[in-house]
Formats: structure tokens, sequence, C-alpha cells
């Protein structure tokens, strides 16, 4: 697959876009064509494409986990950490600079790690369900690194591959590498708890991609989006306007060619038609078995819980409809970030809470729908934390070592790869760079991340830039 396009300005934004269709249309801010129409405008914009090679998983739910967990407190127990707790860090091991310079205590995790599965995989008691009933399908990574410990410039290097603004997103390379298999539904989909990450909608954009590839941003409840509901008074009125600005389109299409920045603004507006049918039933969760809700945790008592388990439910119907790429922030409740500088404890017990049973769902749930798979699941934050206090009971940044973990699409479950140092502090054995992990994805997809390319400034651009490689350990 050789993608090669003139050179443009950046596209609008979907926002931009969608304000101009509001300020042009009389509050009408979805227009649309028929399929066909959209095909034909949009080009291979909304078509599946081709793989590289023959791929183990078809879509990826990314789920982020902001602020960046504690890789010593979730995943990668150290008992050192017990044998040293309360002594001077720096008369223990190497103390780097720290984001805050507010260096305290060498700190034991509060919390016990027990083996689960048959692979007995260790997992903290922050995770007892995913533990539970998940451990064999997890591929933990321990042995991640980052190139930024300050949160906006490794989210931007977690989504983007670079740790500058205005790069496309992870998700938009994805979907424009593999297309939509769904019309009526974005194939990049971010399905925000609460939370925008530090760096902003940045993170989800297209960069130098069609605006088509960008992520579409939906919110939990009746208007996941804006304008999902025809403003018109009846049916018949709507359906005039549309077919006036088919008309209008092919018109200006003729006469100027083909512009991929004016055909992503059609297949845009094309789409939002289509999704003010399909966005309410998607999100209707009602014709979902109670034991189904229970499952994904809609029944605990624990707000943050219900809100995240009912992203992840929404997450799973996106995938039966062809959703490609779907990205999950946290829920924005209080504390509701993994960013604790001070009172881990209660802050992390919290975060684990809203997603331990959600996420176990999601997994056993996809599982038995038999679409685990060929559903890439990655669990991930931007960094980790150190293995010492910031103050007396929190954690600072830590970008020199971190866990991560990957489940179903082609992945080795019960497995632990990498591993960091004594303390959990650096990665010392496999490491696993961002891009790294951006190469094992797109391959799981089916696509060579070196193939992969928009021809953006007189240069091949990809996802992984000049760096990357697969990591076949992880693979099953």
């Amino acid at each position: 697959m050789n993608h090669c396009h003139r050179f443009l300005p950046r596209p609008m934004t979907r926002r931009e876009m969608l304000m101009q269709a509001a300020q042009g249309f009389g509050g009408v801010a979805l227009a649309g064509m028929l399929a066909a129409e959209t095909a034909r405008a949009a080009g291979t914009h909304l078509v599946a494409r081709e793989t590289h090679f023959p791929a183990r998983a078809k879509r990826v739910i990314f789920l982020y986990m902001d602020g960046g967990p504690s890789q010593v407190d979730s995943f990668d127990p150290k008992p050192a950490l017990a044998k040293f707790n309360g002594q001077d860090p720096h008369r223990v091991f190497k103390v780097e600079p720290t984001q805050f310079n507010n260096i305290g205590k060498v700190l034991q995790s509060p919390w016990k790690f027990k083996r689960y599965g048959q692979s007995g995989l260790p997992i903290s008691d922050l995770f007892p369900t995913i533990g539970r009933d998940c451990a064999d399908d997890l591929c933990v990574i321990r042995s991640m690194v980052a190139l930024f410990s300050e949160h906006t410039n490794a989210n931007y290097l977690l989504h983007t591959g670079s740790g500058l603004q205005g790069r496309p997103a992870h998700g938009s390379w994805v979907s424009y590498g593999l297309g939509n298999e769904c019309q009526n539904l974005p194939a990049y989909v971010v399905l925000n708890g609460g939370l925008i990450p530090s760096g902003g909608l940045d993170n989800f954009g297209s960069g130098f991609l069609p605006a088509t590839y960008q992520g579409s941003v939906f919110r939990p409840g009746k208007n996941p989006v804006a304008n999902i509901n025809p403003l018109e008074s009846r049916p018949g009125l709507q359906a005039a306007k549309l077919e006036l600005m088919r008309k209008l389109d092919r018109t200006l299409l003729g006469r100027i060619g083909s512009v991929d920045q004016v055909e992503s603004a059609i297949a845009n507006y094309e789409l939002a038609a289509r999704m003010q049918l399909a966005v309410p039933e998607l999100m209707d969760l009602r014709d979902e078995t109670k034991a189904t809700q229970q499952l994904y945790g809609m029944d605990d008592s624990f707000a943050n819980t219900r809100k995240y388990g009912q992203l992840c439910l929404v997450a799973r119907r996106m995938v039966e409809r062809g959703v490609r790429f779907i990205e999950l922030t946290c829920t924005g409740g209080n504390g509701d970030r993994w960013d604790q500088h001070s009172g881990l404890a209660d802050g992390h017990t919290k975060n684990a809470r809203a997603i331990d049973r959600p996420v176990a769902g999601l997994i056993r749930d996809l599982k038995q729908r038999g679409l685990l798979d060929e559903t890439l699941v990655v669990w991930c934050g931007e960094f980790g934390r150190t293995p010492f206090a910031q103050g007396r009971n929190g954690r600072d940044h830590n970008p020199f070592g971190f866990s991560i973990w990957m489940a179903g699409g082609g992945v080795r479950g019960g497995h632990v790869h990498g591993a960091t140092d004594d303390f959990g502090y650096h990665a010392v054995q496999d490491k696993v760079e961002i891009h790294d992990l951006h190469a094992t994805m797109l391959h799981l997809l089916g696509m060579d991340h070196k193939r992969l390319t928009y021809r953006f400034s007189s240069r091949d651009m990809r996802l992984t830039d000049v760096h990357g490689r697969v990591v076949p350990e992880l693979l099953s």
C-alpha cells in the first residue's frame, strides 16, 4: 500500500467544519448524501482497504489511563521496596531529576500482589476482578520507556508518536490505513468520560492527514455529540436541504476536481447526517440484558464505576458495528486521574475501582462473543511513577520504566515481557519504546509501520517517524 498525496495545508478540524456548517445552513450542522454518493465523493476515505499482510486484529480499543498509573502498585511487584521502605532513596540507588524535585523516602506499595490464572500472573489488589477473570488474556509489558516526564509532551508522544503538537493521532493512522468498515459511524471515536488529557484535542487530531481521519469525541448521555437531533420541524424540510447540498457539492467537485480538504469536509457532513440515525441507537443501552450491564459494573454503588462501565459497553457495541479505533478516557470524577503526587492510596484506590469491573467485563464480553481474537485491547498511561515518595504519600512522574498491558488481537496472553530493576525504577531488560508499541499495534492490524506513509512537506511521514520495531515476543 503506497499512499502518496499532494502537499496540502492543514485541513479544517471537525469542530471548525461543524461550526461553519451551522452558520451557513441555518443551524443544520449535519449535511448528508446517500452512501453511494459518500463513497464517490470521498474516494477511499470510507472504504475498507486491504492490509499489507494478513491481520490478527481488525480494530483497537485503547484504554487510556490519564496521568500515569504506578507500575510498582499494579503489575510490577517489587519486594525490595518493602525492605528499604522509609529509607533515603539517594542511599539506595541513583535518583534521577524529577518533575517537582520533592524527593521523599523509598515507598513500598500499599497493596499486596497475588498470582492469578494458569499463568500465575502477579497483579495487585487494586485489580481483583481483572486478575480473577482476565490474567491469562493479558500480555504485560513491564519495560516501557517514554521520552518525556511532563504530561503534555508525553501524551503527544503516546498518541501521535511525537512529543510536539500537531501530528496525526494513532487512531487517525489506523483509520487512514484500514479505511472504515462502518458507513454510519466514524472510524475513529474517542469516548470521553469527562477528562480531556493534557495537550487537549490535539491528542486526537488528524494533523496533516485529511480531516476525515480525525477522532470524533463522544460523551456519555443522550446527546453524545452536538446536533445529533435534527432541528427541522418536519423530515421533508431536512430532506430538501440535503438534496440541495448534494447538487451544490456535485457542482463544486465538478469545477475544482479532486481536493482532499473539500472531499473530507463533504464526507464528514455526509457521515454526520447518517449518524443522526445511528448514534441514538448505539448509545441506547436498554436492549442490553441486566446480566450484561452488571458484568460491566453498571450496578455498582460507585458512580465512576457505573460511568466507566457505560463507556466500556458502548465500546463493545462500536466494535460490533465495525468502528476501527476506540479510545476511552478517564471519567472525570473526583481525583479521577492516575496522577497522585499526594494521596497515592486514596487516589489509586478510587481510580482502580472505577475501571476494574468494567475493563474485566469488556474483555469477558468480547471473549464470549468471539470478538476478542480480532480486537486489540491496550491499557496504557503516558508514563509510570517513582519508587520513592513525593512528599510523604505520593509518587512523582517516572518515564524510565513502567507497565502497560495488551489483550486479544493476536497478543500472547498470560505473558510478562521485559523487566525493571529491583525497585521498579528503570527498565533493564527488553526495553519497549512508544514507537515500538505503535509498530507492534500496526503489525497486529496487518500494516507495516514503515510502509504506512503519507507525503507531507516533501517527505514520507509515518506514525513511527524513523524509529520503531515490531516486538515479536508479544505476539501469540
